[in-house]
């Protein structure tokens, strides 16, 4: 069983910085593409940013130059670091992972962490 566990969300001021970080663990055998997203009240759930396994990342232009995805893969851990936040920044963050396991290639979602950004 594979699991992703997210953390690092709270409460910060506008230009503030946050970083979350998530885990996964199980019997994994390679993990391919990881990455964020987040979604706020009554919005769809979003991408954030994503890394893959050689380090190529992505943003969307909402969070380029302000956000900045990497990994550890020797930890199967995943991070985003958020500077300069906005207060249209508020959603839950979920971390995802396209992880190989018990012979497939599956989808996994962490559990979310709250990032709110008001003064």
């Amino acid at each position: 069983q594979v699991q992703l566990v997210d953390s690092g969300g709270g409460l910060v001021q506008p230009g503030g910085s946050l970083r979350l970080s998530c885990a996964a663990s199980g019997t994994i055998f390679s993990i391919y593409a990881m990455g964020w997203y987040r979604q706020a009240p009554g919005k769809q759930r979003e991408l954030v940013a994503t890394i893959t396994s050689t380090g190529i990342t992505d943003y969307p232009d909402s969070v380029k130059g302000r956000f900045t995805i990497s990994r550890a893969n020797a930890r199967n851990t995943v991070y985003l670091q958020m500077n300069s936040l906005k207060p249209e920044d508020t959603a839950v963050y979920y971390c995802h992972a396209d992880v190989i396991a018990a012979g497939k290639d599956s989808d996994y979602w962490g559990q979310g962490t709250q990032v709110t950004v008001s003064s």
